[in-house]
């Protein structure tokens, strides 16, 4: 009895100790060691492979970046209006890009540029497709970047987790959309990737650099979640690793204020000011709309469905994390729930915010899935094969399979329901017979605008039309003023409306671009006297659109229970001779 007492406590499964517990990794699978199977396991079980990570998620983005709608106007206005003026001298101007305020980084749209330059030399009349060269650029780097976090958790803890982790960031809605959209946070989210992925493949310096990069280059407010990353890389590797990430801050600072001076024509750092504006200025954010403290647990469901449960579940079964995948992979996923909790105590919240943590939300629910068998198992027996453990394992596909369809019903829904605009405005371009100079009028469509590089150039301006937002809109760069170094008096931090952003005389446009709902308002385009329709598109209805109809492509029902606008561009009809 004492024998057979010793030998129980000499198994793997009793051996680790609560307060220092050893690192999960493939090696102590079952079945996995050299010894069990006769063959070194480097030969034969190396987890998967680079080129299978990197043309799975290199397909998947490349569909992203020719088929992803825009999901906020700050996408637009903020950097894709202001590279459009770098690359052709027109576009249009937000506040913070106000001398006066300078919030925004140009170092942030100049690294863009360098994709954007030679795209514009090589498509010289063709500014859509250098719209798309930037996005494809935007998805290499997320391809990069999560293939590298894959690799990594295919090494550490072996392939089964490393293709679940695969699987949904590929997939899942959130992934799909936020990885090829041009904002800041979506560089947070490459870099929190990438440096995840080197600290797993411990190279601490390297995890540290990459965090600056993601603070400073791409959003400074998500130095919240890459702080377990950093701290704790630092604790490994502190003189290496302090080093790779000041020499990569303080050059990215300096760089970013040199960049600033040249367009702003003053001295001055827009990461501090985007700081100082929003944390001791009172940046007044509750001005753009404000929401309750349950809207990143909804949106979450929506752009990752059952992934998101799973990834809360994660904090349920921290006992068997603890004991299979302690310290690195919970410093890892930590920042998920840091940062959803911070973010949920702010009143002004947006998708974009989440970003950063996208890919935890993947990692975290890979785990629990992967840990399916170990929520049944009795942990003295990592061989046990009974039929409850059994089935556990063949509920692991199963959700997975169950969080790959609703994905793909959300993708499909959002892609279908709002892509109108992007279609609607590529029709402008067979329409060049109203000759150089023509007005192109806006009115509360403004939001949807996708920017510039889908205005041909005989368009001479982009006007906006008063519907009734008495909010403050983007104006075009005014060189007369100083282009870049401009500070306009009529912009302001207030989001007042300026008098002057509205097109007075109607009579000066050529094309209207116009939503018709199914509403009693009064629609321009039904004037059939003035205007004629040369593109209308079916446009979702989201308001009076059921929510799991328009949330999600249901089969049938998607067409029949949800309600749909006209997407219409019209043009102004000749008066007879």
């Amino acid at each position: 009895m004492s024998f057979s007492t010793r030998q129980r406590r000499s198994t793997t499964s009793d051996s680790s100790q609560p307060s220092k517990p050893e690192s999960y990794t493939k090696a102590d699978k079952p079945g996995r060691s050299a010894s069990s199977n006769g063959r070194e396991e480097s030969g034969n079980d190396r987890g998967l492979a680079w080129f299978t990570a990197l043309f799975a998620l290199g397909m998947v983005r490349y569909m992203s970046a020719t088929t992803n709608i825009i999901h906020n106007c700050d996408e637009v206005f903020n950097y894709w209006e202001p590279l459009h003026y770098l690359l052709y001298k027109s576009g249009f101007q937000t506040w913070e890009y106000s001398s006066r305020f300078a919030l925004r980084s140009y170092l942030y749209i100049v690294f863009h540029e360098v994709v954007g330059r030679p795209a514009s030399w090589l498509f010289a009349y063709e500014k859509v497709r250098v719209f798309y060269a930037v996005r494809i650029f935007l998805g290499l780097l997320s391809v990069i970047s999560d293939a590298t976090l894959v690799i990594a958790v295919s090494r550490k803890y072996g392939k089964y987790l490393a293709f679940y982790a695969l699987a949904m960031l590929c997939l899942a809605s959130g992934c799909f959309f936020a990885s090829t959209s041009f904002l800041p946070s979506s560089l947070s989210m490459y870099a929190m990737s990438l440096s995840s992925g080197l600290f797993l493949l411990d190279k601490p310096a390297q995890a540290v650099a990459v965090a600056a990069v993601g603070v400073i280059l791409g959003w400074p407010f998500s130095i919240l979640a890459f702080l377990p990353v950093t701290l704790f890389s630092l604790s490994k590797q502190f003189k290496q690793a302090f080093l790779s990430g000041a020499v990569t801050s303080i050059a990215l600072l300096v760089l970013s204020i040199l960049v600033d001076y040249y367009y702003y024509q003053r001295w001055t750092s827009s990461v501090f000011n985007l700081l100082v504006h929003n944390v001791l200025g009172g940046g007044e954010s509750h001005l753009y709309g404000t929401e309750g403290p349950l809207f990143y647990l909804r949106n979450g469901f929506n752009n990752f469905n059952f992934c998101f449960i799973f990834a809360l579940l994660f904090l349920s079964i921290l006992p068997i994390v603890w004991r299979k995948y302690a310290p690195d992979l919970l410093i890892v996923v930590s920042p998920l729930y840091i940062w959803l909790a911070f973010m949920s105590l702010q009143s002004h919240k947006e998708e974009r915010f989440l970003y950063p943590v996208y890919p935890l939300v993947c990692l975290a629910a890979s785990v629990v899935i992967e840990s399916f068998p170990d929520l049944v198992r009795d942990k003295y027996s990592p061989y046990d094969k009974s039929t409850i453990v059994v089935i556990a394992k063949v509920l692991r596909p199963g959700a997975l399979c169950l969080i790959l369809c609703a994905s793909h019903a959300r993708t499909f829904s959002l892609i279908n329901g709002y892509a109108a605009p992007f279609e609607v405005y590529k029709i402008l371009d067979h329409y060049d017979d109203a000759g150089t100079g023509s007005v192109l009028c806006v009115g509360s469509e403004w939001h949807r605008f996708p920017s510039s590089f889908f205005v041909p150039d005989f368009i001479g301006e982009v006007r906006w039309i008063n519907d009734g937002f008495q909010g403050l809109l983007p104006f075009p760069f005014n060189a007369t003023l100083g282009g870049t170094s401009a500070a306009p008096p009529y912009f302001n931090d207030k989001n007042k409306a300026s008098h002057e952003q509205y097109l007075e005389d109607l009579q000066a446009c050529s094309f209207l671009v116009e939503l018709q709902l199914d509403r009693p308002y009064h629609y321009r385009g039904n004037d059939l006297s003035t205007w004629e329709a040369v593109a209308a598109l079916p446009y979702l209805d989201r308001e009076v659109s059921p929510a799991k109809y328009r949330s999600f492509f249901i089969p049938y029902l998607w067409e029949q229970k949800n309600v749909f606008g006209t997407y219409k561009l019209l043009k102004r009809m000749s008066k007879p001779k």
